[in-house]
């Protein structure tokens, strides 16, 4: 039962009658899904994504609320840019958008930017998501000034002088197509260092779109010390595909971090299984088509996710018993929502009403042409899933209606 935007006790007496009754019969019904990691490319990249379009495919894939990435053009480096975004999210009227401030300013890496200006205009945390931050003085001042915030730092891990042109993971697969790789010290060796630091300031700490057997055993030990302040996320590309997959010079399968070995998938997938791994994000990137044809070498890094992780997810880790449906869950929608310190991602009793009905029994084909989002860069177009989204309610709202089961 829904009233005032919140989820009502069972068998309570409403103020008034309900607008509308769902059959939501042989379907899972579970809090709307948050997604810490998203990229809407507005302002400046609207060939790639909009805002409008972009909530679309949140809704349509299962999510309620959304933090944005600040590597736009202007970089979202001040409170005003902030403002921009959630009042053009806020007009569409449909997934709940979270802009995420810019570490430094311009995202250059030599001046914090306005931290708490942001913070005060409604940011819920910061990233330099895109790269990271090398000089390491000027983000461990950045992980000071979160902590006395109360908002987490979410780290995209990538040692910018160990890439050197590398496209895909370093292996002997992708040696033997002649494409440059990128070893996994490239992340792990910043990660390390992101853990001192959260360890020194007593930031929150979240690691996104991590890929490495090395990060699935630092986060073992985080786990074992029991440092509740640094958590990690896992993409769904990540625990499903690896270097192997790529067949051929086919630009959809370029992503940053890359796809590594079964050794580095197996790992994350241990690591999701034992919880070392909290949370399952996205890293939603569209690019326009031109930017996605023709070869790897030349091709932008990135792939989009928001309309197909859930079925993803569903298929690839509850329909195989790695993890139990409430397991993932827990990993979309509460234990993000923890990280931000939120009241969403349940269905608890005077909880706002975020929600979604999901058919998991129905197997169906994902096709690109049908995404709301205006890329198409994914290299699951084709691929049998289950896990179809009928209905996603955002404060009590029907904000996405499966039309194809009517």
């Amino acid at each position: 039962f829904i009233e005032d935007g919140k989820i009502a006790k069972r068998g309570k007496k409403l103020k008034c009658k309900a607008e509308r009754v769902i059959d939501a019969a042989g379907s899972y019904v579970m809090p709307g899904f948050i997604d810490l990691h998203v990229h809407l490319r507005d302002p400046g990249y609207e060939e790639k994504e909009t805002i409008a379009s972009g909530v679309r495919a949140a809704a349509k894939g299962g999510y309620t609320t959304i933090l944005a990435m600040p590597n736009t053009k202007p970089v979202v480096d001040n409170a005003d840019v902030v403002s921009y975004v959630h009042k053009k999210a806020e007009s569409e009227g449909l997934t709940r958008v979270l802009q995420v401030g810019a570490v430094t300013k311009g995202q250059q890496g030599e001046e914090l930017a306005d931290i708490k200006g942001m913070v005060q205009a409604g940011s819920p945390a910061i990233s330099e998501d895109g790269k990271s931050v090398m000089r390491t003085d000027l983000y461990r001042e950045a992980m000071k000034i979160a902590a006395e915030c109360k908002i987490p730092v979410l780290a995209h891990c990538e040692d910018i002088h160990l890439v050197q042109g590398g496209v895909v993971n370093a292996d002997e697969i992708t040696k033997k197509q002649g494409l440059a790789g990128i070893t996994n010290s490239v992340e792990d060796v910043i990660i390390a260092r992101d853990i001192i630091l959260a360890k020194e300031t007593g930031a929150r700490l979240h690691l996104c779109h991590c890929s490495t057997e090395g990060v699935a055993k630092m986060m073992e030990i985080v786990k074992e010390e029991g440092l509740d302040n640094i958590t990690a996320e896992v993409c769904p590309h990540h625990f499903i595909l690896t270097s192997d997959d790529i067949k051929c010079d086919d630009p959809n399968y370029k992503m940053n971090p890359p796809l590594r070995t079964k050794k580095d998938v197996d790992a994350l997938i241990r690591g999701l299984k034992d919880g070392s791994f909290k949370v399952i994000s996205t890293d939603h990137a569209p690019h326009a088509v031109p930017e996605k044809t023709g070869s790897i070498r030349n091709a932008a890094f990135g792939i989009v996710g928001i309309e197909t992780s859930f079925a993803l997810s569903y298929t690839a880790l509850v329909e195989t018993g790695i993890l139990t449906i409430s397991q993932l869950i827990e990993k979309m929608s509460w234990n993000p929502a923890q990280i931000l310190g939120s009241d969403r991602g349940t269905l608890q009793k005077g909880h706002p009403a975020d929600i979604v009905i999901a058919d998991i029994d129905h197997e169906y084909k994902i096709d690109k042409n049908e995404f709301a989002s205006k890329g198409r860069n994914t290299p699951f177009d084709g691929w049998k899933v289950k896990g179809k989204v009928l209905y996603t309610i955002c404060d009590g709202k029907i904000i996405f209606e499966n039309q194809e089961e009517k």
